[in-house]
């Protein structure tokens, strides 16, 4: 009998998250990014052990490793594009926010796009900034959102240090935010810089990796319970 190669791949992501520990750390990659010491830290292995796990998710094809574009001896595993599909929902640890703050170094590009695409899929509100904005937004992320039916204002970059609030939930897009700011955003998406390469497919590929991921987080929030109301004197 011939085996379709897509039922061997499906048995093979089933095999490997036949481990607990395994399944525990997809789940806690839906959201974001880590990098392996975060993931030995947070579930306590070893670097035998870790090394390990992390072999068995890559030879299955659900996770994959790049190097920090900031600091090149560090490096994020993230989940593969489609892995996480039948796995689930997101893990009920899944932050509450009053409203969603994008971050990245320039707030040129990524965190310009992931904003748009989060007011375009959510009512909860959205915002942007940059550690060292840019005086405007890359003409070729303004492109990548018309072609998208996105809005973005060429001239609205912003400081992170004048648009972070109480209640945000920030995501960093980028490694250098991550990994320069002092105290680490709960979420961090590895998203390689569009402006780098300068190319049209650079920033479609930006924007396809932030649209999984904005998905993602909004079904995460929308499926928290709502908070529950503050005592009112």
């Amino acid at each position: 009998m011939n085996i379709d190669l897509s039922v061997e791949r499906r048995a093979a992501r089933h095999a490997a998250l036949g481990d607990p520990v395994r399944l525990a750390m997809v789940d806690e990659l839906l959201l974001g990014d880590r990098s392996p010491g975060e993931l030995g830290e947070a579930f306590g292995l070893s670097s035998n052990l870790l090394a390990h796990h992390l072999k068995v998710l890559q030879e299955a094809g659900l996770i994959t490793r790049t190097r920090s574009e900031a600091d090149r001896r560090r490096s994020y595993v993230r989940l593969l594009p489609g892995a996480p599909a039948g796995l689930g929902p997101a893990p009920a640890a899944a932050p509450a926010a009053e409203r969603v703050l994008f971050v990245c170094t320039h707030n040129s590009a990524r965190s310009q796009l992931a904003a748009a695409l989060w007011q375009a899929r959510s009512h909860l509100p959205a915002a942007s900034a940059g550690t060292r904005p840019a005086a405007r937004v890359h003409p070729r992320a303004l492109a990548t959102a018309r072609r998208h039916r996105l809005r973005l204002d060429p001239h609205a970059t912003a400081h992170l240090g004048d648009t972070v609030r109480a209640g945000d939930l920030v995501v960093a897009v980028c490694d250098s935010a991550y990994e320069q700011l002092p105290a680490r955003p709960p979420l961090h998406w590895s998203v390689p810089d569009p402006v780098r390469a300068g190319t049209d497919d650079a920033f479609e590929r930006a924007y396809s990796d932030l649209a999984g991921r904005v998905d993602r987080l909004v079904t995460a929030l929308t499926s928290q319970p709502p908070a529950a109301p503050k005592d009112t004197p």
